[in-house]
């Protein structure tokens, strides 16, 4: 299993070199991670606000890596379904995801 944070870090480096434009991971275990983003002027929409498409793939990112936690380096993992609710306007500083993997079946893993 990928458990430590620079096991994760050069999984995503290594099998999704994109996915490091979405954070990095600062802690991890058992079926978690903890993922920093260093918001960026490329990461914001006008008024400076963290634009929606940073923050869903970063949450993308965070929950395939805790993934990774239980079931092994597996690069072909995919999202089938993500949703999100915008509940504040973010300001530009670095931001947090953390992800906590809840059941992983044969076919499906839920986060």
């Amino acid at each position: 299993m990928l458990q430590t944070v620079q096991e994760l870090n050069d999984f995503l480096t290594n099998h999704f070199p994109q996915g490091e434009g979405f954070g990095a991971v600062e802690e991890a275990g058992d079926g978690w991670v903890l993922m920093r983003l260093t918001v960026e002027d490329s990461h914001l929409r006008p008024g400076g606000t963290v634009s929606g498409p940073t923050m869903m793939g970063m949450a993308d990112v965070a929950i395939w890596s805790a993934l990774q936690t239980k079931i092994g380096p597996s690069p072909m993992t995919v999202t089938g379904n993500l949703n999100i609710n915008f509940l504040s306007k973010p300001k530009p500083v670095d931001m947090l995801a953390r992800a906590r993997v809840l059941r992983v079946g044969r076919r499906n893993g839920v986060g």
